[in-house]
Parts: C-alpha cells; sequence; structure tokens
C-alpha cells in the first residue's frame, strides 16, 4: 500500500507525516465531570479540522493538484460506519464511527495509531429511524485554541453525550450531556446528524429527528464551552413538533461569529410562522438575530419540502444562498434574511429535484449536491443567479473543491467522480464501496478520503 502511494507521488505532495507520542491504548473511559483536565501537548496543524474544512463550510483545498489517475490506496476496516467527514489534526486522521468510537489513523498506511471507544450505541427500540447502530454520526470538529476534538455520542439510554479528547493522545478530557433539556421531548426520537462547529469558545450542535420524522421532538441548536466550564445554551425551534436542524454541513459560521442554520419541516400548515423551513441567523450566544422561510413555507411544511436538507452556503457581496427539497433556490441578505418571502431573488434549482448535505463554493459559484446530479450555480453582485453545468454522472454527494475539480460521490454506487470544475466533464472516477447516506470526502495534498459503511477508505491521484 505504501508503495502504491509513492507510486503518484501522494507523499511528496502531503509532505512526510510527522510523528507524535501517542496512547497505545488510551482509557475508554470519559469523565462526567465538567472540569477540564489541564492542557499538555503542543498546538497541532490541521489542514481539514472540521466539515468542509472551515466554519464556513467552503469545501475548498488549496493544496490538491489536478487530478492524475485514481486509484484506491488504502482501505481501514474500523468497528462501524463512518458518516462523517474525516479530520486532518497533527498529521493523523480522525476518524468518528457509528459504534461510538474515536479513531486516529496514518493517512499514508491507515494504520490505527489509536483508538478511544467511549460507550455503547443504541442498537434497538428507536421509534423510527435508518441508521443502527446509531453511535456517532455528525461530523467531530477540532478546537486548536484548545487543542481539542469534539463528538456527540448517542449512546445506550438514548442519551446524547458531548465529549472532549486530547487531539493528540485520544484521551476523554470531559464529557457532558447535551440532550434538549424539555421535558415533553422524546430523547429517542432526536438524531445528532449535522457536523459539529467550533467558534467564539463555543462548541455548536445541531439536533433534528431520525429518518421518518416520528414520535415527539423538535429542532435545537445546542452550544457548550470549548473549556468544558459554564452552563449549556440552547435555542429549541418554536413550533409544535419537528423542525429538525439536520443538514449534515451542521451551522455554519460567519466571518463575525454569527452562525446560520436551516430548518426542516415543522407542524404549522398555516399562519403563524414557526420558524420552520426556515433560514435563521443567531448571535455567539444563540440569541436568534433574523430569519428567512419562503412564501410557501406552509405548502412546503405540509408537502415535506423545506430548506432543512442543505446548510446555508455564505457567498461573497453578504449574500447566502440557500436550497432544499423544494427545487427552488434562494439568494438571501446576510445582514437581514428578510422574513417569510424576503429574499433577494429566487428562483429553480436541481431541475426541481431535492438537494441533500452541503455545498462547495469558491467566489461566487455554488455547487450545488442536487439528488439529480451535482449542480453549479452563479451568484451576480446583484443577486440574481444563473444555472451553469449540471452532471449527469450519478455524482449527487456533498461536493468539495480542489485541483480544479469538483469532487462528489454517487452515494448509491460508492463511486468517487472528479468532475472539472468549470464543465462538469468527468476527469476521474474510483470506486470505495458501500457508503453512507450524504457522504463527503476529505481532500488534503493529492489524497483523498471518504467514510465507508465499513470504516475509511483512501484514494490516490487526487
Amino acid at each position: 500500500m505504501t508503495g502504491a502511494l509513492a507510486a503518484v507521488g501522494l507523499l511528496a505532495a502531503c509532505g512526510p507525516v510527522p510523528s507524535h507520542r501517542h496512547s497505545a491504548t488510551p482509557s475508554p473511559s470519559a469523565s462526567r465531570s465538567p472540569t477540564p483536565s489541564p492542557l499538555a501537548s503542543p498546538s497541532l496543524s490541521s489542514v481539514w479540522p472540521v466539515y468542509h474544512q472551515n466554519p464556513q463550510r467552503t469545501g475548498a483545498s488549496s493544496n490538491t493538484p489536478p487530478p492524475g489517475t485514481l486509484a484506491v490506496a488504502w482501505r481501514a476496516n474500523l468497528d462501524g460506519a463512518v458518516y462523517g467527514e474525516p479530520l486532518d489534526v497533527g498529521g493523523e486522521l480522525l476518524v468518528a464511527t457509528e459504534n461510538d468510537s474515536l479513531y486516529a489513523l496514518n493517512p499514508a498506511t491507515g494504520a490505527v495509531a489509536w483508538r478511544t471507544h467511549v460507550a455503547s450505541p443504541v442498537t434497538g427500540g428507536l421509534p423510527c429511524g435508518d441508521i443502527l447502530p446509531l453511535g456517532i454520526t455528525g461530523t467531530p470538529a477540532y478546537d486548536p485554541v484548545t487543542r481539542t476534538v469534539f463528538v456527540v455520542a448517542e449512546q445506550t439510554g438514548f442519551l446524547h453525550v458531548l465529549y472532549a479528547f486530547n487531539a493528540s493522545t485520544g484521551a476523554v478530557r470531559w464529557s457532558r450531556r447535551v440532550d434538549i433539556q424539555i421535558p415533553s421531548e422524546n430523547p429517542a426520537a432526536l438524531q445528532q446528524r449535522p457536523a459539529l462547529a467550533v467558534a467564539n469558545g463555543y462548541v455548536y450542535i445541531g439536533f433534528g429527528g431520525l429518518d421518518g420524522d416520528c414520535s415527539q421532538y423538535r429542532g435545537a441548536v445546542v452550544a457548550v464551552p470549548t473549556g468544558g466550564n459554564g452552563p449549556t445554551l440552547q435555542y429549541v425551534v418554536p413550533t409544535a413538533r419537528e423542525g429538525a436542524v439536520w443538514a449534515t454541513g451542521g451551522p455554519v459560521v460567519a466571518a463575525g461569529g454569527n452562525l446560520f442554520v436551516s430548518t426542516g419541516n415543522g407542524a404549522a400548515t398555516s399562519n403563524p410562522w414557526d420558524h420552520t423551513d426556515s433560514v435563521l441567523e443567531f448571535s455567539p450566544t444563540l440569541a436568534l438575530i433574523s430569519a428567512f422561510a419562503p412564501s410557501r413555507w406552509a405548502y412546503d411544511n405540509a408537502h415535506d419540502l423545506d430548506l432543512g436538507s442543505v446548510s446555508p452556503t455564505l457567498l461573497p457581496d453578504g449574500y447566502l444562498f440557500i436550497a432544499g427539497k423544494g427545487g427552488v433556490g434562494y439568494v438571501l441578505r446576510q445582514a437581514d434574511l428578510g422574513g417569510v418571502g424576503g429574499q433577494v431573488t429566487s428562483g429553480g434549482s436541481c431541475r426541481g429535484q431535492m438537494a441533500f448535505g452541503d455545498t462547495a463554493v469558491a467566489g461566487d459559484t455554488v455547487y450545488v449536491p442536487c439528488a439529480n446530479g451535482v449542480e453549479s450555480i452563479a451568484v451576480s453582485a446583484s443577486g440574481s443567479f444563473t444555472i451553469g453545468w449540471q452532471t449527469s454522472s450519478g455524482a449527487n454527494g456533498p461536493p468539495v473543491l480542489g485541483g480544479g475539480c469538483v469532487w462528489s460521490i454517487d452515494t448509491s454506487s460508492g463511486t468517487v467522480y472528479a468532475l472539472d470544475q468549470a464543465t462538469g466533464a468527468v476527469r476521474g472516477t474510483v470506486a470505495v464501496g458501500a457508503v453512507p447516506h450524504f457522504v463527503s470526502p476529505t481532500l488534503i495534498g493529492a489524497s483523498l478520503y471518504v467514510g465507508t459503511d465499513a470504516g475509511v477508505v483512501a484514494v490516490s491521484g487526487a
């Protein structure tokens, strides 16, 4: 496997893998105390520390060359499926599984540097859903200030627990339950699918429901101080039911520190609007600042055609783009989302089909993960937008950018596609095997890493 990597110059492109001292068998137990342990490790480099590389979720790699011949370099079979993006921290891949484990892997070989297993995942008793066992689903997030990796694990008893790991050793520094603190809500109906975000001294966590939107739950955003001390903050969508915050990209953080999330369909199908089928803007402490919903929000709610399936996309000129399950794209103003019907402009997207996951963005061009193929959309300085290309290749997963290509996975066949960023033409493919819903790759230099139903696959030649 090492020879295959060297043959395409992967190590030359990425540079040598730094060595670290790791605990060979870190403690699997997690402290229930919110008091963090002292920070002892030096600062760690990180090329891909959060979902889609940065808090704005642009999904762009700046150090990836044009693609060569794509090939599987190695496969790492882990103890569960990997739904989140692998992270690059300190020269290692950090990967979370549905068996409630966090791994550190050697990016050149896939060898395990350490593994921390924190709990037993949920293996039955869910009111609905399509992930079992259900453990760690959302992409973790690395905080360079505290040198901590954060994950949320669902575990036996339908508990949702935030774990803070030493990024160098895998030791658990502290943990905290983050279930929605409202007696009427059923914790078994909650799912933590969105990627975690770190900003403003907090780790931000989105919650939605299970596939099928069953039982009693309401979508929410939760904030916990990254140091482990201080109160948990929460915003619960003001609907009678549903309103999931479930898009895989999770909260998107603007340069000034405010957060943007999308919400799913809710209980209301007539006025008053309940902030479902919406884009919401929050202050760092989760005070609601502004919101948007389409004029057709009640219809969307009644027909499960909401905006909550894709995270918002931040654009230059102060704009924001959003497209969900209704086949319509909207351009909003970041400074004031505009309320009901307050978009700058709107128009057809995805040829009327649904979109799922998260976009990638380069300048004023958005790459949308349409169910019928990734689509490029260019937004002008006036806020109008035009459709560029849409691939018919089958690539429909949340895309990332690098080396002049849009990288996306056909989630039904498990095939990685490199699409020309300007034209959408296919420039390379490689099969990686069965993959989870809405899977998105990680790009680091000339290598690409994909979570699969069995673990992680590395692709060389990116």
